[in-house]
């Protein structure tokens, strides 16, 4: 009996291989085929464990055989890893060309900045070496009017001026000096707004030609303006020809010096209007700037001067004598800008010549630490 459930289970096994193995229960054949197979299906077991640790469990997508395939994960990772180093192979050469894009820039930035602090030194040299230049000139000149100084008998050599104003300043009407609705009217006024210790030096009429003074003031290089009235010039127009050549300039001063505010609007015009063409006509330049005789006018003076060109009219703050100064303000001083007034007079009228009067003005001028500066680069 036992023989034939052996033989049974023989056959049982031949049919369906290691089933019935497995449930031989006690059977020493049994035990040995069921640990066998065992050890086959443990032998296996590893290949398969290797895999799915790599790939996941088998007939997943993606496993060897399953279906939807295209190879092993293995290969499929390789080939991810080998399309990744493609991809990162690609990618440095595209940052390397945006780097070199960049370095480029960077160095045309660099060659531009180079540039440009070439360009600023050199234009910083370029100012140096003129400011030196302007240094030097100035130096020279200075020695020259020291010396003409000396020669001219004055006790101190004249300042030099300041540069001019890159802009100039806006000059309206003193107060006290206005007239009744003055808006639009040329402005009155004694002293020009600045902060710079300069003065203007103005003379007025023109009956004394003195060469002398016209020599003088060009070797001490001191600027003024003249004011001049027809029928004290006209029997020596080419004097004032002279004195405009030097770069003096010339402005009115009516044709024969009236009392303006006594006259009647027409006739304060024609004495305004009539001097600012003789002007033109002999010196070949209509006025900007008009001095009323005495420093006396009215609303009509104005009028009449703003009909035919004049844009300001300066008085004075101060007036040069040979002997002596007077003054308009209560301290009896020089300030900023003031305007000087004197006149074309000789010792006739005087005590004393032009020169005379020049050595006078500037001796206090240059004590007070002033230079002379010229009114239109001003006004």
């Amino acid at each position: 009996m036992r023989c034939r459930r052996t033989w049974m289970c023989v056959l049982l096994a031949m049919a369906v291989g290691s089933g019935c193995a497995a449930g031989a229960g006690q059977a020493p054949g049994g035990a040995q085929a069921t640990g066998r197979a065992g050890a086959s299906g443990s032998a296996a077991a590893p290949a398969h464990g290797q895999e799915r640790g790599s790939s996941g469990s088998p007939g997943s997508p993606g496993s060897p055989g399953s279906p939807g395939s295209s190879g092993s994960p293995g290969r499929e990772a390789r080939k991810g890893g080998e399309a990744g180093e493609e991809g990162g192979a690609a990618g440095p050469r595209k940052d390397k060309g945006e780097e070199g894009a960049r370095k480029d820039s960077a160095e045309d930035g660099g060659e531009r900045t180079k540039g440009e602090r070439g360009g600023g030194r050199e234009r910083a040299g370029e100012k140096a070496a003129a400011a030196e230049a302007h240094a030097q000139r100035m130096k020279k000149i200075q020695a020259a009017r020291a010396a003409a100084a000396k020669r001219w008998g004055l006790r101190q050599t004249p300042l030099p001026a300041p540069p001019p104003p890159a802009e100039k300043p806006r000059i309206t009407t003193r107060k006290g000096f206005e007239v009744d609705r003055h808006k639009g009217l040329p402005p009155v006024f004694t002293t020009v707004p600045t902060k710079q210790k300069v003065v203007f030096l103005t003379i007025d009429d023109g009956a004394e030609k003195d060469p002398e003074l016209l020599r003088m003031m060009t070797e001490l290089r001191i600027p003024y303006s003249a004011f001049l009235s027809d029928y004290v010039v006209r029997d020596d127009y080419g004097y004032f020809e002279k004195m405009q050549g030097r770069g003096v300039s010339l402005h009115n001063h009516t044709l024969t010096h009236p009392y303006l505010p006594a006259l009647p609007y027409a006739k304060q015009k024609a004495e305004i209007c009539g001097q600012q063409v003789r002007m033109e006509k002999r010196f070949g330049k209509r006025p900007r700037l008009f001095r009323p005789p005495y420093g006396s006018y009215n609303r009509d003076t104005l009028r009449a001067a703003a009909s035919c060109g004049v844009k300001a009219v300066p008085l004075w703050a101060a007036e040069a004598f040979p002997d002596h100064m007077e003054w308009r303000e209560w301290d009896r001083d020089l300030h900023p800008g003031d305007i000087i007034l004197t006149h074309f007079r000789g010792k006739g009228e005087w005590k004393g010549s032009m020169p005379d009067m020049i050595r006078q003005v500037m001796k206090v001028v240059t004590a007070k630490g002033y230079a002379v500066a010229r009114l239109e680069d001003y006004v």
